[in-house]
C-alpha cells in the first residue's frame, strides 16, 4: 500500500514464523515431539506421536515435558508409541553392529583362513569385506 510519502511501513517488525513446532509449555522454546489430547469424559490424557497439524485444543511437547508428564488425581495417562517410527537399538543390536564392522575390519585373516583350507569356493581367491576375487576358469 502506498501513502503519499511512499510505502507504508509497519511498526512492529514482523516475526518469521518457524515452520518447526515448538512445545507449548511456557518458556519452552525446544521442538515438539509428541502431542497431548485431554478426553475429559474418560478422565484420561493421551500422549501420542506429533500430530500432523496443530490443533487449537490439543498440546505439543518437547521430548523432556512429554517424559516427564503427569496426570491430576484420578487421571489415567495413556502413552501411544508410533510404530512406524524404528525402535531404539538395544545392546545386544549395537554389539552385534561392532561386531559385523570388526569382522569386516580384517580381510586379511579371512583370506588366509579361505585360501589356506581350500573348503571354500575352489575358484574365490580371497575376500574383502562382502566381496569376492575370483580366479579365471581355466580353458
Amino acid at each position: 500500500m502506498e501513502s503519499r510519502r511512499g510505502p507504508l511501513k509497519s511498526a512492529v517488525p514482523s516475526n518469521v514464523v518457524s515452520p518447526v513446532r515448538r512445545c507449548s509449555r511456557t518458556a519452552c522454546g525446544r521442538p515438539a515431539v509428541a502431542t497431548l489430547t485431554y478426553v475429559y469424559a474418560d478422565s484420561t490424557a493421551v500422549l501420542g506421536p506429533l500430530a500432523t497439524y496443530a490443533e487449537p485444543h490439543c498440546y505439543d511437547l518437547c521430548a523432556e515435558h512429554s517424559e516427564r508428564l503427569t496426570a491430576p488425581r484420578g487421571w489415567e495417562v495413556v502413552r501411544l508409541t508410533d510404530s512406524s517410527a524404528p525402535g531404539r537399538p538395544s545392546g545386544d543390536d549395537l554389539e552385534a553392529l561392532a561386531n559385523a564392522v570388526r569382522e569386516a575390519a580384517r580381510p586379511h585373516e579371512r583370506a588366509a583362513e579361505a585360501g589356506g583350507g581350500r573348503s571354500a569356493d575352489p575358484m574365490e581367491v580371497t575376500r574383502r569385506g562382502h566381496l569376492r576375487v575370483l580366479r579365471s576358469p581355466e580353458p
